[in-house]
């Protein structure tokens, strides 16, 4: 049952990243990865604009009872994103410039892009 509940779940993780992809590339943006993993943290995105790298959090809520979806963005799960970040750009052969960026989506469901989510 647990397991079940788990795999819905990461189904709908799945989806709204789909729909978060979709939604930067309509906006400019060109796909990269997804769902890059490192023991360090996970990039739900790695997009681009022109040169820059843009990583982006895709997070999800239907109720603002707990501030939101981007609210659900902690000082915990900054520290892993930006641990994971250093990790994906540790292992190119130059350092380019980038970004951190989230999309999100709240009650509406409708997506709200956020640039520099940690400026």
């Amino acid at each position: 049952m647990w397991f079940e509940r788990f795999r819905n779940r990461r189904a709908q993780g799945d989806a709204y990243e789909l729909r978060a992809r979709e939604f930067l590339e309509a906006n400019g943006l060109t796909f990269v990865r997804a769902n890059w993993q490192t023991p360090q943290g996970e990039i739900d995105l790695a997009m681009r604009e022109g040169a820059r790298l843009v990583f982006v959090e895709v997070r999800q809520r239907t109720s603002a009872s707990h501030g939101g979806a981007l609210a659900s963005i902690n000082t915990q799960k900054e520290t892993r994103l930006l641990r994971a970040v250093e990790a994906y750009l540790s292992r190119l052969p130059t350092r380019p410039d980038y970004r951190i960026d989230a999309v999100i989506f709240d009650a509406d469901d409708t997506p709200q892009w956020v640039k520099n989510v940690f400026s």
